[in-house]
């Protein structure tokens, strides 16, 4: 399927250029939102986007910051307040207005931390995160019943340029990484050409409203990450940064860092997605050259 008007919430982003590079190369028309149409007059964010096939909703502040009360609203209003925004443009357009799918970015915080989740898993996080991924996700099911809902649930993103990376290479390299705390917390992971593959295969392939953990099958934690970086790099990872050093820089937000949930991606491997790289090892050769 190729030719398709598709619309981009957040489309300067990390994940939203690379995505949308992914959709031009295969021959698809794409375009970004701009960023204050989410906020301001109804009428002009539904001009933007009526009579696109495929609307993409990638907008959201970063959630790792210290949660002050500026910034947790911040991270709430970009999230949730944007979606119903768009949400609200797509009802009120004429029924052959509206696109044919509306596909957006989730996240594995809204589940409990400690324990194993797949799609079927309602046993959600009680926190800030867990309270603003679920309205976000609520906020999407307001859409009409006519336009195919997709919901990717995303894990930690590893790439060349992705921030995780970037920021651990320099102290890895030198022989100062380690785990973080105890090391013993999940760490789900998914490599960002996996991730624009799934964004991808939805637009393109799936058919059906799907909610879909979009993590790598492997389920390792911070320890085994941390011992995996290392080996690629030829170092040794024997420095470990303690949860208070993190709780100093982080405040209550060093929770995104010290615990979490185990999610498998139950949905996407009953669909026949396949993962380019499915283990940690897989995904840091490619990302260590």
């Amino acid at each position: 399927m190729t030719g398709l008007k598709i619309k981009i919430t957040g489309i300067n982003g990390y994940l939203g250029q690379l995505i949308s590079q992914k959709l031009r190369d295969n021959q698809h028309l794409v375009s970004g939102v701009k960023r204050e149409l989410l906020y301001g007059d109804p009428a002009e964010l539904q001009n933007e986007i009526k009579e696109c096939d495929v609307l993409i909703n990638l907008a959201g502040a970063p959630v790792l910051q210290r949660w002050t009360s500026k910034n947790k609203q911040l991270i709430y209003d970009s999230r949730i307040t944007s979606t119903l925004n768009l949400v609200e443009a797509v009802t009120q357009m004429k029924p052959e207005e509206r696109p044919l799918k509306f596909i957006s970015a989730s996240a594995i915080g809204i589940y409990k931390s400690g324990k194993i989740h797949t799609e079927k898993s309602t046993d959600f996080d009680t926190g800030f995160v867990g309270k603003v991924v679920l309205d976000w996700e609520k906020s999407i099911n307001k859409l009409p019943r006519t336009v195919q809902q997709n919901i990717f649930r995303i894990g930690l993103v590893l790439g060349k340029n992705a921030k995780t990376i970037t920021n651990l290479l320099l102290p890895f390299k030198l022989g100062l990484g380690g785990k973080i705390a105890s090391g013993n917390q999940p760490f789900p992971f998914i490599h960002e050409l996996d991730l624009v593959n799934a964004f991808v295969w939805a637009v393109e392939e799936c058919s059906a409203s799907k909610t879909f953990n979009l993590v790598a099958p492997q389920n390792i934690n911070n320890q085994d990450f941390t011992k995996a970086l290392a080996k690629s790099l030829h170092r040794p990872a024997i420095f470990p940064i303690p949860e208070i050093l993190l709780k100093l820089i982080f405040g209550k937000a060093a929770i995104l860092l010290t615990h979490g949930p185990a999610v498998i991606p139950e949905a996407l491997l009953e669909n026949n997605f396949e993962f380019n790289f499915p283990t940690i090892e897989s995904a840091l050769s490619e990302i260590i050259v």
